[in-house]
């Protein structure tokens, strides 16, 4: 999965979707590339934190992520083993 531009409250139930399209799809490794995303808010790095969570198995790889993403991930889901974050 491919996003860019912002995921903010705009662009939430967009991103949701995206979100329960890439789990229903999961099967072990899954990829979100985010090189063209210049911003997520919290609540956008909640619902990427709740997917990866729910999902059966494996995990989700987030490449090149604007620079608050890992920082969220690391404040309120330390030691998330179901996302990777790929700088």
């Amino acid at each position: 999965m491919r996003a860019r531009g912002e995921i903010s409250v705009l662009t939430r139930p967009s991103w949701e979707q995206a979100l329960s399209e890439l789990a229903r799809r999961h099967a072990g490794v899954s990829y979100v590339e985010l090189s063209d995303v210049a911003f997520v808010d919290v609540a956008g790095v909640t619902a990427l934190a709740i997917t990866a969570m729910n999902l059966p198995d494996g995990r989700v790889v987030v490449e090149n992520p604007p620079p608050q993403l890992p920082r969220v991930l690391e404040i309120f889901w330390p030691g998330l083993d179901r996302i990777e974050v790929a700088l």
